[in-house]
Order: C-alpha cells, then sequence, then structure tokens
C-alpha cells in the first residue's frame, strides 16, 4: 500500500543520501522517482531487515517526526512536478492549491480508528483493527476485512478513506461524492462505503459512487507497456500522439509553419487520446492504437474537428457576403437531411444529462460522432452559400451556427480543443 511504498522510499533515501536529484522537467522528475522506486523495491524484497525499518518508517511519517517528513516532502514535490507537466498538457485548470493528498486526513486517522471501535463497527483481530463483511471472503472461505490500522500501529488506505469521507460529509457538505478509480479497486470502495454507512458517516442523504473504469491495452492485449518494458507514462503516451499527429500535418498541410504546425499538433494528438479513453465504455478495458485513434474517418476526435473547421470555413465565405442574419423563415419546408440534424441538434442537453445521471462520457461522444456525421449529410444534400433563396441561406446558416455551437460545446466538455482550422 501507499504507506508501505513510502516508508520504503524514504528509509533508502535515508541509507543514501542524494539519491534523489533535482529535477530539470516533469519528465525527469518521474525518471527520478521510478530509478528510485525500482532500487528501493529491490532492496526491500531482497532484504528483511531493510523491509522491517521501511515499515517502522511508516508510523514515524504518520506520527509526524520531522526528518521523515522532510524526506516525505521532497518525494512528494517531485510527483506534483510530473503531474503539472501532464496537467499542462492536457489543459487540466488544477493547481496545487487544489490538492488535498492522503497526508491532509493523518491528523484524524487515529480519532476515526478509535470511534470505529468504540461504536463496534471495527473489531481487533490478531493485532489488527478490523471490519467484516457477510458476504466478502477469501479463496479459502474466510472473511476477508477490510484493515483500518494494521498490526503495527500504521494505517492504510481504507483508515484515510473513512477519515475522507467523514470530512467531505461534515466539513464540506458533499452530498454526492464521486471516486474514479480503477475497476481493480471495486472491493475496497464497496467495503469502504460499507464502513462509513455502519460508522454513521454516510448518511442516507448523500451519495458515494465508485466511477470505475477499466485498463489500456497494448496490441498484445497487455496492459500498456513502453518500449523498455516499462509501464508506459502518460507523458509518453501524449508526447507519441502528438508526435504522430505532426508527421501527418507536415505531409498534409506543408504551408503551415512550424509554430502553427506544432499547435495544431498538439491539439489534434492529446484529443486523440483523451476521446480514445473517453469514447469507450468506460467500465471495458480496451486496446491503443494510434493509427485509429488519430484516423480522419471514423469515430475520432480528428474527425469531429475536422467537421467544426468545415462549419467554420462555411460561416467564413457567408461573412464574405452580404449580411445574412435575419430571422428564419419557420414556414419553410424541410428536406429530409435538414430536418434529422435539427432533430439531433435538439437531443443535447437530453444527452448532456444522460451523461451526468449515468457518469459515462462514452454517450457524449456517441452523440457528437453521430451529429458530425449528421451535419455531413445535410452538407452535402443542401448547398448553403449556393441556397437556391434569401431565406434558406439564412435557414441553413442558423443551422451551421447552431451545429458548430454544439459540436465546440460538447468538445469543451470532454475538455478537447476544437481548432478554427483543421
Amino acid at each position: 500500500d501507499w504507506g508501505t511504498a513510502f516508508g520504503m522510499l524514504i528509509e533508502y533515501m535515508f541509507q543514501n543520501p542524494g539519491f534523489l536529484s533535482d529535477a530539470v522537467d516533469g519528465d525527469a522528475a518521474m525518471s527520478n522517482l521510478d530509478r528510485l522506486y525500482k532500487t528501493a523495491r529491490a532492496k526491500f524484497n531482497e532484504d528483511p531487515e531493510f523491509a522491517d525499518l521501511a515499515r517502522l518508517r511508516v508510523v514515524a511519517l504518520q506520527s509526524g517526526d520531522p526528518q521523515t517528513l522532510e524526506a516525505w516532502h521532497q518525494i512528494v514535490g517531485e510527483s506534483l512536478r510530473y503531474f503539472t507537466f501532464v496537467y499542462d498538457m492536457l489543459d487540466v485548470k488544477l493547481t496545487n492549491n487544489d490538492i488535498v493528498g492522503e497526508s491532509f486526513y493523518n491528523p484524524w486517522l487515529a480519532e476515526v480508528a478509535d470511534d470505529l471501535l468504540a461504536r463496534g463497527v471495527a473489531t481487533i483481530n490478531d493485532g489488527a483493527l478490523c471490519v467484516f463483511f457477510d458476504d466478502v471472503k477469501g479463496p479459502d472461505g474466510q472473511p476477508t476485512p477490510l484493515i483500518v490500522r494494521k498490526q503495527d500501529g500504521g494505517f492504510g488506505y481504507a483508515a484515510t478513506d473513512l477519515a475522507a469521507i467523514r470530512h467531505r460529509v461534515n466539513t464540506l457538505g458533499a452530498r454526492r461524492i464521486i471516486y474514479v478509480v480503477d475497476t481493480r479497486q471495486s472491493l475496497h470502495f464497496k467495503m469502504v462505503f460499507e464502513t462509513a454507512r455502519r460508522a454513521g458517516y454516510l448518511p442516507d442523504d448523500v451519495t458515494v459512487v465508485h466511477v470505475n473504469f477499466g485498463t489500456i491495452l497494448g496490441s498484445d492485449n497487455k496492459p500498456l507497456k513502453s518500449r523498455a518494458g516499462d509501464v508506459l507514462r502518460l507523458s509518453e503516451l501524449l508526447q507519441e500522439s502528438v508526435e504522430r499527429a505532426n508527421l501527418t500535418l507536415t505531409e498534409r498541410s506543408p504551408e503551415l509553419d512550424s509554430d502553427a504546425r506544432e499547435a495544431r499538433a498538439r491539439e489534434i494528438g492529446i484529443g486523440a487520446v483523451k476521446y480514445a479513453d473517453l469514447s469507450t465504455n468506460r467500465i471495458k478495458d480496451y486496446v491503443l492504437d494510434f493509427d485509429r485513434m488519430l484516423a480522419l474517418q471514423g469515430n475520432t476526435s480528428v474527425y469531429l474537428q475536422y467537421a467544426n473547421a468545415r462549419i467554420n470555413s462555411v460561416m467564413s465565405k457567408a461573412d464574405s457576403l452580404a449580411p445574412h442574419d435575419g430571422p428564419v423563415d419557420v414556414t419553410l419546408t424541410l428536406v429530409d437531411e435538414e430536418r434529422s440534424l435539427l432533430l439531433l441538434l435538439d437531443k443535447f442537453g437530453t444527452t448532456i444529462q444522460q451523461v451526468a445521471d449515468t457518469l459515462e462520457p462514452h454517450h457524449l461522444t456517441t452523440y457528437l460522432f453521430d451529429l458530425s456525421q449528421a451535419f455531413t449529410a445535410f452538407y452535402e444534400a443542401c448547398p448553403v452559400i449556393k441556397a437556391d433563396t434569401e431565406q434558406q441561406l439564412v435557414l441553413r446558416l442558423a443551422i451551421c451556427d447552431l451545429c458548430r455551437a454544439t459540436l465546440a460545446r460538447g468538445l469543451a466538455l470532454l475538455g478537447i480543443r476544437a481548432p478554427d482550422r483543421l
């Protein structure tokens, strides 16, 4: 768990001063941490004396030992440097001021443990503080407990999660708490939520939801790895997608200068990764395929971005004409493609509500893909700039404008940029 991992890292730093050097950027920071973790893990597995010291270091950390805290702050600082680097790539607006890490709850861990014991929710079992459940058993048929406090006095995820729930409900006034964590933690959250209900930390009017998600797989249908065989970092995945987009733009749009091409490649490459992840039913694993997710055709962000750019082109041409922004003649007879597109545009609000209710973003990606296809059919069947009449031109420009606004809003909700030109 995180406690043992930190204890292991901190103890190794104490035994090897200067091992964790300052990084020059986010990727280098993660490389430093990766090197520290692998070296410390190997020693932890091979040296029982070091393993015992690492476990004691966890207790020292949670007890507020100054030297241990100083080493811990150095590790956290390197982690934040990497997170900030990735957030910038993803256009995520979180800053260090928004972060409330697990350490925030340390002052209340012992209090939570004592409270659970006093309420009869938890019991002492073989020196550890545990919560048992009738329907949670291991392969041997024996009950599998949620361990709140370990035999050595250290606390794990369970104690922190319970303290966090209590704080979020009592202090922050939360009424719906969403946990976006992968599917492998489903049993953990099931036990944490039930324990919180038993202890009264979660009143009936507070909803907790585990938004679980699957794993990104490589072409071998195994968890995605780097070329060196290590776990692939998100920053590496994003950078490769941007590089591939840049190569495509160099071939397709040689007129772009290097700055414009790099900016466009970033919008396309980052958007492609986000869309590939969000367009899949979140509980399912999926295979990462750069060629597919960067394709101009099919259910990809590039296809949506292209549709948005095409509409912008139409509107720009219309702006060069005499003004055509008069009222729409609602008595005009609609052709099938106009009617289908308008009916689909009318479903945008319902789709957003569906995503909010189910916490499944793929409903929005499917809608936007359908909308883009409907616009393509409309554009091919219904001349806009060369419409037969003035009233028809005004109507079709209004449809284009609404479609552009809807696509841009939908992409923005997915965290994907909608460039004016592609």
